[in-house]
């Protein structure tokens, strides 16, 4: 699997953008600001509907336009395919496979496996639990559509339970709580699968990230990934029964796999807490790497890895770990200068320089 070609016309900074892509090593670089991200955000976009950076379409779109315009060729099994996205300020973003367009984001999820890494990815490990969640929401989206119809499914009856609440307390009106009773036959519906998927999701990293993290560490360091449930998938229904009260009076769901969070245990000790910085980057590359390998594992075929400027972020060890894995990936990176491949005889096949926008 591997991306051909990337066509951008008013996305950010681009007015118009044409680039065709070896299936090996390709470099961007050039000094910050731009728009190396923005290739690589373009074509996370092409597989996933939505920005790394959470940024709303409206904040995409190129000063002074209306609409934005992403096209991506692709080989996947030596079969080509075209995904075009027409993004709109003020409308849903429209998409198209091989000319047909889609009715649901879920019939795009899985052509094309994008894995990202950049610097905010070595903080996953230190900062709150909603950055992990979204780290594990975004690769089993991708990996199932199933999992992203229930994560949709359960942050829109989440938003409309809360709202819910917010009208029982404030109006006193206890004519609606047969209302909140099939609002919570839903929620637990959907969150009772998010929980399972999760918890999956966690027991197949942990099979692989072990001896990833051996090998990094020179055999000097175990890692273990603990999925920390807010609630146990057969308690959920019980539970949140049970606190519909508290709910209530603090006018917010307290219960549920939108509070979950996963711990990082590096020889027994919470690396979140108890870990140095150079262990919890460590930690981080561990996961990136064992993502790689999960996904490789599942769909029988390479992802496309993305790498934005994380090459400066580590140490020579780590990034040779990091480099080391990649073998025949396709492999787009960006950063300020590629002095470092040259002397580490890193076979590159594409080089490309961006400045103000504009590509050479």
């Amino acid at each position: 699997m591997y991306v051909e070609s990337l066509a951008l016309q008013n996305f950010r900074n681009y007015e118009k953008l044409d680039i065709r892509f070896s299936d090996n090593v390709n470099i961007l670089y050039g000094d910050n600001a731009q728009g190396k991200t923005n290739i690589l955000e373009a074509i996370f976009m092409s597989a996933t509907t939505k920005s790394h950076r959470n940024s709303k379409d409206k904040d995409i779109i190129r000063f002074g336009n209306d609409d934005s315009h992403i096209r991506v060729e692709l080989k996947k099994r030596d079969v080509g395919h075209r995904i075009d996205m027409h993004l709109r300020k003020n409308q849903a973003k429209g998409v198209a496979i091989d000319g047909i367009p889609i009715r649901r984001s879920t019939e795009l999820f899985g052509l094309i496996n994008i894995i990202m890494f950049s610097p905010e990815d070595l903080s996953v490990v230190k900062n709150g639990p909603g950055e992990r969640r979204h780290f594990m929401d975004m690769e089993i989206c991708q990996l199932s559509r199933i999992y992203y119809s229930n994560l949709q499914k359960f942050n829109k009856i989440l938003d409309q339970r809360n709202s819910l609440l917010k009208q029982i307390y404030y109006n006193n009106n206890s004519d609606m709580m047969d209302t909140l009773d099939i609002w919570d036959d839903q929620l637990i519906e959907a969150g009772i699968s998010i929980i399972n998927e999760r918890n999956n999701f966690i027991e197949m990293i942990n099979e692989i990230i072990r001896d990833i993290h051996k090998n990094i560490t020179s055999d000097k360091e175990e890692i273990i990934i603990k999925y920390e449930p807010n609630v146990k998938a057969e308690m959920f229904e019980r539970t949140l029964k049970d606190k519909r009260q508290l709910d209530l009076k603090n006018t917010v769901t307290m219960t549920g796999p939108h509070r979950d969070d996963f711990g990082i245990f590096v020889n027994n000790n919470d690396v979140r807490v108890y870990g140095s910085q150079g262990q919890q980057r460590c930690a981080a590359l561990s996961l990136k790497l064992a993502e790689i390998e999960l996904v490789k594992k599942i769909i029988n075929d390479n992802p496309i890895l993305l790498l934005d400027d994380v090459m400066s972020e580590l140490d020579s060890k780590r990034r040779d770990a990091l480099l080391s894995s990649i073998g025949n990936i396709q492999t787009i990176i960006t950063c300020t200068g590629y002095d470092d491949f040259i002397r580490q005889r890193i076979n590159v096949d594409k080089i490309y320089r961006i400045s103000e926008g504009r590509i050479i």
